[in-house]
C-alpha cells in the first residue's frame, strides 16, 4: 500500500512537471518574433560594449606617459621679487571644460585665472592639449614669458591629456615618472629642475589616484624620486586625499608642510569643502599656503587653485 501511494505521488509529480513544461512552451510561443529579435540585439550590444570597454582599459592600449612639449619663451619674464622666496601654484584645470566638465573646452577662461595667480612656478593637472587648435598652452606660455613642459598621460578624444609645468625660471631638466598601477586610471608625475639664479629648484607635479591603496603606492614611488636628494624641491598637485589616509600621512611625515593644521579646501570650486590640491616641500619651507578664490576661478574649473610661498636658501 505504501509503495502504491509513493508511485502515485511520483506519477502526480511527473504530471505537474509535464504541465509546467507545457505552460513554459506556451509562454514562449506567445512571445512575438520581433520581441525575441529585440532581446537578442540588446544582448549583442551589451557584449559589444563590454568588449569595447575591455579594449579601452587594457594597459597595452593606453600607451606610456611621455614628454610631449617643452619650450622656452622668446621673451622670458623678468622676476623682481626676493630670490629666496618662490611663489608656487597648483591648479586642476578640468580639461578647460569649466565646473561641470561637460562643455566644450574654453582655454581662455582658465588662462585668465592662471595669469592672475602671478606665480613663479605653476603645476597644472588635467591639461588638455587639443590635436587641432589655433591657440593653446604653448602660445599662452609665450605670451606670459613662461617656460613650459607638458607630459601626456593618455589620449583623450579631443587631444592629449596630462600634466604641465609653467615656470618663470629656465627649465634645465625634465623627466616623467609613470605612476600607472590601475587598469582604469592612467597617472604620472612630471618632474623638472628650474634654475632660480641661485641654484636648481625641483618641481614634481602630479595627479594621484582616487583609490586609497593605489595612491599610497604612488606616493611611495614619488618619495623614491632622485629629485628629493638634488636640492630644494616641491611636490605639487591634485593629491585626491579627500580624507586622512596612508598616502597623506606618508607625505606629511616625510616632506614639509605649512604649520596650519588644515589644508585650504579647493573642491568643489563653487563651495569648496575638500582639500585635494596641496603643496609639499623638501629642503625648503612652506611659508604660507592658501586657496585662490575669485568669481573667475569658481567658473573656470571644478577645482580652485592653491598658492604657496616657498622659502629656499638660508633660514629654511
Amino acid at each position: 500500500m505504501a509503495q502504491r501511494k509513493t508511485r502515485k505521488m511520483r506519477k502526480g509529480g511527473g504530471k505537474s512537471t509535464r504541465e509546467g513544461g507545457t505552460l513554459a512552451q506556451r509562454a514562449r510561443q506567445r512571445v512575438s518574433e520581433s520581441t525575441l529579435k529585440a532581446a537578442k540585439a540588446s544582448l549583442a550590444r551589451a557584449r559589444n560594449i563590454g568588449d569595447g570597454a575591455r579594449r579601452v582599459i587594457h594597459p597595452d592600449s593606453l600607451g606610456t606617459p611621455h614628454i610631449s612639449l617643452i619650450r622656452a619663451p622668446d621673451k622670458p619674464f623678468r622676476r623682481s621679487r626676493n630670490e629666496n622666496l618662490i611663489r608656487v601654484a597648483s591648479y586642476n584645470v578640468h580639461r578647460w571644460a569649466g565646473v561641470n566638465g561637460r562643455g566644450k573646452p574654453n582655454f581662455d577662461r582658465a588662462a585668465d585665472v592662471i595669469a592672475d595667480l602671478d606665480a613663479d612656478v605653476i603645476a597644472l593637472q588635467e591639461v588638455l592639449r587639443p590635436f587641432e587648435t589655433t591657440y593653446g598652452l604653448e602660445e599662452f606660455a609665450q605670451e606670459l614669458g613662461l617656460h613650459v613642459a607638458f607630459a601626456s598621460n593618455r589620449v583623450h578624444r579631443r587631444g592629449e591629456l596630462g600634466n604641465a609645468i609653467l615656470s618663470r625660471f629656465p627649465i634645465t631638466s625634465v623627466s616623467v615618472l609613470d605612476l600607472f598601477s590601475s587598469r582604469i586610471e592612467r597617472r604620472c608625475a612630471l618632474a623638472a629642475g628650474v634654475n632660480t639664479g641661485s641654484g636648481i629648484f625641483g618641481v614634481v607635479a602630479t595627479h594621484l589616484s582616487l583609490v586609497d591603496r593605489t595612491r599610497h603606492r604612488q606616493v611611495e614611488m614619488l618619495l623614491e624620486h632622485p629629485q628629493w636628494n638634488a636640492g630644494p624641491a616641491v611636490l605639487v598637485g591634485d593629491m585626491n586625499a579627500w580624507r586622512d589616509c596612508k598616502a597623506s600621512r606618508n607625505l606629511e611625515d616625510t616632506l614639509h608642510r605649512h604649520n596650519n593644521v588644515d589644508w585650504p579646501p579647493t573642491f568643489p570650486s563653487s563651495r569648496p569643502i575638500l582639500a585635494l590640491d596641496r603643496i609639499y616641500a623638501s629642503g625648503a619651507k612652506v611659508v604660507s599656503v592658501k586657496a585662490y578664490i575669485s568669481q573667475a576661478a569658481r567658473r573656470a574649473s571644478d577645482h580652485l587653485p592653491v598658492v604657496a610661498n616657498i622659502r629656499i636658501g638660508s633660514g629654511t
